[in-house]
């Protein structure tokens, strides 16, 4: 990755997710939730102003502008996206784009529904707690 960044390899390194992925399957460890690129939470966010660069980037189709938002590695150049969730700090576009992002008409009533659920929560909410609010 730091090669890649530094611009020392120009190899595509669009895979190297599964690639980690299978070697970690096959090694019995998991891949840390912290971990740098490919840990869980590395292109995750939640929060209102961060999700709402994210998406702003996304809806204008500029995905590398999408990564460079707030992270410090372009999630595209490793075959990843930058992941918008709903949590107590998220704003109500976050809510609007977790929808649509699944094909899910976002009414008033589902978004008020899930936007409240998510700010009486002390965490993110998962997906299927939100499919449920559905």
């Amino acid at each position: 990755m730091n090669l890649k960044l530094m611009g020392w390899i120009q190899n595509d390194l669009s895979r190297l997710g599964e690639y980690c992925g299978a070697a970690s399957q096959a090694c019995g460890w998991d891949i840390p939730y912290n971990y740098p690129v490919f840990g869980r939470d590395a292109f995750r966010t939640a929060t209102g102003v961060h999700a709402a660069a994210v998406i702003k980037s996304y809806r204008k189709g500029d995905r590398e502008l999408a990564d460079l938002v707030y992270s410090g590695v372009p999630a595209g150049q490793f075959g990843l996206e930058q992941v918008v969730e709903i949590g107590p700090m998220s704003g109500k576009s976050n809510v609007i784009y977790w929808l649509e992002k699944r094909g899910i008409e976002a009414n008033d009533d589902r978004v008020s529904r899930i936007y409240d659920r998510a700010k009486q929560a002390s965490a993110v909410l998962a997906d299927d707690e939100i499919m449920r609010l559905v």
